[in-house]
């Protein structure tokens, strides 16, 4: 392992918005993340994949009056958003080091008031369709934790997992589309997104990929 690896470690066992294995708050923060990582009562939003954590901290930066949390596995990405954060002074930004999986065991029923999913691996394979984000296993994991108004946001560059994805919706009987785009900076929806994008978003689309996106909710 590199001397810069270590060091990132290192830094996210002391940044105290990096919340990951080790820390007491790893156990506890579960229903209590107003309340111990940002001692105020805002509407919490959560980047899962959020890698670096460039669309967290973006969003953090457009909406003070809001908490985000980036989720993802590997340490030394989420070092990165989390020195910005600090650097910048942004409270109301937190990285939780996990696996998406496990989700459910760092919030509680209805303590999410908004998900997004960015630039997800797409899984191409039949039998991998349980590994993607936005398959019915985790469809049902997100459902719970999002408060009844709550909404999640899906961005791709993979056509196929976005079809996927469009048509499993469209055959639930309990979720509402709310918006769609095949084309998302063609679409009346690119200015939502205050021009943030993530590492991988830019990659993509400087080499000519169409960018998708969906927005829907639980009814």
């Amino acid at each position: 392992m590199g001397r810069n690896k270590l060091q990132r470690f290192k830094e996210n066992e002391e940044n105290r918005n990096v919340i990951q294995a080790g820390k007491p708050t790893f156990e506890t923060i579960k229903g209590n993340w107003n309340k111990v990582q940002f001692e105020n009562d805002q509407p919490i939003v959560v980047e899962l994949a959020c890698g670096r954590g460039e669309f967290t901290v973006g969003l953090a930066r457009e909406y003070p009056a809001q908490n985000f949390i980036g989720v993802d596995i590997k340490g030394s990405r989420i070092w990165k958003g989390s020195t910005i954060a600090i650097q910048e002074g942004l409270e109301n930004v937190a990285f939780l080091r996990t696996q998406i999986q496990q989700l459910s065991d760092f919030f509680s029923v209805e303590e999410i008031s908004e998900l997004w999913i960015t630039f997800p691996d797409p899984f191409p394979r039949d039998g991998d369709e349980k590994r993607r984000l936005t398959s019915p296993k985790f469809l049902e994991m997100y459902k719970p934790l999002l408060k009844s108004s709550g909404v999640i946001h899906f961005k791709t560059d993979n056509t196929g997992l976005f079809d996927y994805t469009l048509e499993l919706l469209q055959s639930r009987n309990d979720i509402e589309i709310l918006a769609h785009t095949y084309d998302f900076y063609q679409s009346d929806y690119k200015d939502d997104h205050h021009g943030i994008q993530t590492r991988y978003e830019k990659i993509f689309s400087d080499k000519g990929e169409k960018i998708k996106y969906l927005k829907f909710k639980f009814v």
